[in-house]
């Protein structure tokens, strides 16, 4: 999915979450919005995407294929961060 502006790559995975979307692609989006997105390190299975502005951390499996649902929370997460900011 490379090419795409980081914007209407929020708004493709918007319309649809159960495309072949990589982690690439939401870190991508995490680093655009000012979003920490920290990969596994030593053996963990999750990546975890954090906001000063936010008190939850959403922990996002590293394993492909990518579920619908953590693309859906990362829009969630992203749009509680935009409405703070």
């Amino acid at each position: 999915m490379e090419g795409l502006t980081l914007r209407s790559r929020l708004e493709r995975m918007r319309a649809n979450p159960r495309a072949d979307w990589r982690i690439s692609d939401m870190e991508g989006l995490c680093r655009e919005y000012g979003v920490t997105f920290a990969t596994p390190r030593g053996g963990g299975s999750h990546c975890k995407v954090t906001h000063a502005s936010q008190t939850e951390i959403l922990t996002i499996p590293f394993k492909r294929p990518i579920k619908p649902v953590y693309i859906r929370k990362l829009i969630e997460f992203i749009d509680a961060v935009r409405t703070e900011s």
